[in-house]
């Protein structure tokens, strides 16, 4: 999984991310580029309408609907069963994806932004005491990304 989160769990608020920080943009293409990444119609909506490039894209709906150049399912079970043998899948959202998938994720790449957000969507919660922390970098805030943060990789133990 990997999501950008505020000081409370926020993820975003009408179907928009909370900020824009190009340092965490960045990030992500570095990490999700060259794998899988599974996301609800919703998280697809907010996008530009075209896949994720350099990305096999898969996208989870209960319409009756296909998504361009991405490969549509119709539940959690039939995403698990695209990515069977996949060393790194990635789950990108929105806030249903995350709390449906937590129970199989074994590492959470987690933007945590050093600021509260006005939100309507949550990530979970997570128990501390299920994870190690594998990876904590600071990364301050500058001209072009408007808040301190963290780039944490937690492993499941």
């Amino acid at each position: 999984m990997i999501a950008a989160v505020g000081l409370n769990l926020e993820l975003g608020y009408k179907n928009q991310l909370l900020c824009h920080l190009p340092v965490d943009l960045k990030h992500f293409k570095e990490i999700t580029s060259g794998h899988t990444v599974i996301m609800g119609d919703r998280t697809w909506e907010s996008l530009p309408k075209k896949p994720l490039p350099n990305r096999r894209n898969i996208v989870i709906t209960l319409d009756p609907v296909e998504f361009p150049d991405c490969e549509t399912v119709h539940s959690i079970d039939d995403a698990l069963k695209l990515i069977e043998g996949e060393e790194e899948a990635f789950i990108l959202g929105g806030a249903t994806m995350y709390r449906l998938f937590l129970p199989y994720a074994g590492k959470l790449y987690l933007t945590r932004i050093q600021s509260e957000f006005t939100a309507d969507v949550f990530f979970p919660t997570i128990k501390e005491e299920e994870w190690t922390l594998a990876n904590d970098v600071f990364v301050p805030k500058d001209e072009k990304n408007a808040y301190d943060l963290y780039f944490q990789t937690l492993i499941r133990k």
